[in-house]
């Protein structure tokens, strides 16, 4: 089909079904290729792109005062002649064509709108793309076609099968079908779409193949045969195809010989609007069939345009009109075989109810609408292009005498209109329009007729992806139920149970096997980690929450404990408070003994921060609270110790030296420096790593064991390390000088006390590793207790022991009169 203008587009259309391409042989001369089996909705779409140029000649506001023409070619399916057809309209050697009285031959085009097929849209955009010939498919869906390196110049008004591909996951998603066949036809469009399907699946985890087979080209009978036989004994329920209608027509005539009933299809957008298969024969197999379609448009004005043809006998060149009339409408064998009269030429085509003249369902038709328009409107914002003011180098513009398809190009990329019936278009980086699908459910009608009708849309939105709607009410189920068929590989484990996958299989496939403790739902997944499942294995319950309470017994104990340690220190505070003047008080460096009694009782204090709920202010306190509390009262008895040492050298002839360095300011300014030291390495620590509230479940599977976690094993090292040290030191000294004479026994004391302290924290250490939970913090408790109650026995048990049931001991004379004194 040819028509001159200013402008020529070139169109690719399957007006044929089948074509017959002779053996080239290379004995012989070739004859010509021939094309038989008329497409009724091929030649529908071409005559909608002639309609869509005669419109927009019609149209004052775009494209003024140039007219667009046309040269159309029938491809037949067949990827040579489709192929010829497209280098005939890129270099215009054809047949000659009068165009007009003083020019003849077919022009060269500016832009092509097709090919209908995947592999003959990349074996044709391989060609054209070397000379940025713009090609807009209106049916090529193969992904492979948004490789903008290898099809700079392709674009299309259909998405891809990549969206495709995902709306039907959505699709078996939605009806819980994990477990479905896959058939591919034999060929780019087919192999790409199972290559993408069996990506998708894969991300998504939403279901597993049960099997994944490529149509045989042709009619092959033995290949057909197995691949049916597959479906017919494989449990999926579901099956998935993409294939073109001709070739479907192969598969149904071997699943009707085998009566293979009870089959879900899923149609790919190629055959799912195919009136072939909606026919009585195939029906009872294919009703309930849920599709993918193109967007459903409406074009004003088209059925009259459609009206204008008159089927001519006469006229050789009305090719497609002598076609449509001899062999679908009402002048072929049928109609003369029936009655019918011979055919004129002048019939009206109104008076007759065919496909051809149906607008109620324009899908290709609007992406073929779509796909001129876009050619025309990029034309349109080229024309213009301000001079001066253009995009290409110098900032020149392109004009219609000296137009380059590149220069097309560019324009196409950035074309944005909306068409009469509301829908933007436009292309992204890859030449592919926003994606939308519309999905359709064919109904089997109780009068034996059949129905396509619209129950949903899948659509790409910015913020919530491909994006499903269904109206379930609406679908035909062809199934005795009238319900969606359940196609699962392996039934959902019941609850306590989880699934195991089986050797060799797809992940869908499992068997159920008890869970173990921990363990519930049917995929076996772990609770919570502050639950833990019941013992049915079917609810996820609260563990215990195990730490050293108030409320237990260990807690109250030690609780207990540390409060009469407390009141201890108070009283025996008391008591030396109220006999301060006696000689036993004084004779034992008083002041040194009431920071001692004071730090002894932070020390039975402190013990209460290990007990309770653990918080992040008791975490944090309370090592620094036990660390300080101890260094100051070890201070103190090294200062004691250290006192005792130079009152016992000053008492001997030259000796007085020695007891400047320790009176009372050098006294408090030792305690006071050794404990600062003390405070400095708790205050690195918490700032460098403090010590926190950890919900420990390494212990109990079933429980958890609430602790706070040191933070930093070294700093908690050190804090211990340095009351050793200190501890260590006061032994030594006390030790040394504990053969003094009686009027200063409190070093022997001192040693005692000192030693039942190291015995205590030596303990401690292994201990305190070695015990699980609670019972760690129970140990520690433990050791600042009684390291506390020895310190306090051993150096004011005496000593009250004197003041309260012997004060004839309490003199100065029983004091000095019990040793030798220079």
């Amino acid at each position: 089909m040819h028509k001159t203008g200013d402008v020529v587009l070139g169109g690719l259309f399957q007006v044929h079904f089948f074509s017959s391409v002779p053996d080239l042989s290379f004995t012989s001369q070739p004859q010509q290729p021939t094309c038989h089996g008329v497409y009724v909705l091929g030649f529908k779409l071409a005559q909608t792109m002639a309609f869509a140029i005669d419109e927009i000649n019609r149209n004052t506001n775009l494209l003024p005062n140039v007219t667009l023409g046309y040269t159309l070619y029938d491809n037949c399916l067949e990827l040579g002649i489709g192929f010829r057809g497209a280098l005939s309209l890129a270099s215009g050697q054809e047949d000659q064509i009068v165009v007009d009285d003083t020019c003849v031959g077919n022009p060269p085009v500016v832009g092509v709108v097709g090919d209908s097929s995947s592999t003959n849209s990349i074996a044709i955009s391989n060609v054209l793309g070397l000379y940025r010939v713009p090609m807009v498919s209106y049916f090529a869906t193969c992904s492979c076609l948004s490789d903008r390196q290898k099809y700079p110049s392709f674009f299309r008004t259909i998405p891809s099968d990549s969206f495709q591909v995902r709306a039907m996951i959505q699709i078996l998603k939605h009806f819980g079908w994990t477990w479905a066949g896959l058939l591919v036809s034999d060929d780019d469009y087919g192999l790409h779409a199972a290559r993408s399907f069996q990506s998708e699946l894969s991300v998504s985890g939403e279901g597993c193949l049960a099997y994944t087979e490529v149509l045989p080209w042709d009619k092959d009978t033995d290949e057909l045969r197995r691949i049916v036989d597959l479906m017919k004994t494989s449990t999926a329920r579901v099956v998935i195809v993409f294939e073109h209608p001709s070739r479907m027509i192969h598969l149904m005539d071997e699943v009707v010989r085998q009566n293979v009933t009870g089959l879900q299809w899923i149609a790919s957008e190629a055959w799912t609007e195919s009136a072939v298969l909606q026919t009585p024969h195939y029906m009872p197999y294919l009703g309930g069939t849920l599709g993918i379609t193109i967007r459903r448009g409406e074009i004003p004005g088209l059925r009259e345009f459609l009206l204008q043809i008159r089927p001519d006998l006469h006229h050789n060149s009305s090719y497609g009109n002598s076609l449509v009339r001899l062999e679908h409408f009402y002048c072929g064998t049928g109609w003369l075989e029936g009655g019918g009269a011979l055919c004129t030429g002048q019939e009206d085509l109104g008076n007759v109810d065919t496909e051809y003249l149906d607008i109620s369902n324009l899908r290709p038709e609007y992406n073929v609408y779509k796909a001129v328009y876009a050619l025309a409107y990029s034309l349109d914002d080229m024309l213009r292009c301000k001079p001066g003011r253009g995009p290409f180098s110098g900032n020149r513009c392109a004009t219609l005498q000296s137009l380059e398809p590149w220069q097309l190009v560019y324009y196409m990329e950035r074309v944005n209109f909306t068409t009469p019936f509301g829908d933007q278009v436009s292309f992204d980086e890859n030449g592919d329009v926003v994606p939308i699908y519309d999905v359709i459910n064919w109904l089997w009608l109780p009068d034996g007729s059949t129905k396509v009708q619209n129950v949903g849309d899948v659509k790409r939105t910015a913020f919530k992806g491909e994006e499903l709607i269904l109206d379930e009410d609406k679908i035909f189920w062809n199934f005795e139920s009238k319900k969606p068929p359940r196609s699962v590989c392996s039934e959902s484990c019941p609850p306590g149970t989880h699934m195991v996958r089986r050797k060799r299989e797809p992940e869908c496939c499992f068997d159920c096997i008890p869970c173990s403790e921990g363990k519930i739902t049917n995929k076996s997944s772990g609770c919570p980690e502050d639950f833990w499942s019941n013992p049915q294995r079917d609810l996820c319950i609260p563990k215990k929450t195990e730490f050293l309470s108030y409320h237990d017994p260990l807690g109250i104990c030690l609780t207990a404990t540390s409060l009469l340690g407390t009141f201890i220190c108070v009283v025996v505070l008391g008591i030396f408070i109220y006999h301060r003047t006696t000689p036993i008080v004084r004779a034992n460096n008083s002041e040194l003994s009431f920071q001692l009694l004071l730090s002894l009782k932070l020390c039975f204090l402190c013990s209460l921060l290990f007990i309770g709920r653990p918080r992040m202010w008791t975490c944090q306190l309370r090592h620094a609270a036990f660390g300080i509390s101890f260094v100051l009262c070890v201070s103190c008895i090294l200062v004691k110790t250290m006192v005792v040492l130079a009152v016992f050298k000053a008492s001997k002839p030259g000796g007085g030296a020695s007891l400047k360095w320790f009176g009372a300011m050098q006294q408090r300014g030792t305690v006071l420096f050794l404990t600062s030291i003390q405070a400095a390495i708790c205050t690195t620590w918490l700032v460098s790593s403090s010590p926190t509230p950890h919900k420990n479940t390494q212990y109990h599977n079933d429980k958890i064991v609430y602790e706070c976690a040191v933070g930093s094993t070294v700093g908690f090292a050190v804090l211990l390390g340095y009351i050793g040290v200190l501890a260590v030191l006061s032994f030594l000294i006390a030790f040394l000088v504990r053969n003094l004479p009686d009027s200063f026994n409190e070093a022997k004391l001192i040693t005692f006390s000192m030693l039942i302290f190291c015995a205590v924290w030596v303990a401690f250490v292994p201990a305190y590793i070695s015990s699980p939970g609670n019972l760690a913090d129970a140990v520690e408790v433990f050791a600042i207790l009684a390291s506390s109650f020895g310190l306090l026995i051993t150096l004011f048990g005496p000593k009250c022991y004197i003041i309260l049931l012997r004060p004839e001991m309490n003199t100065k004379k029983a004091v000095m009169g019990r040793g030798i004194v220079s």
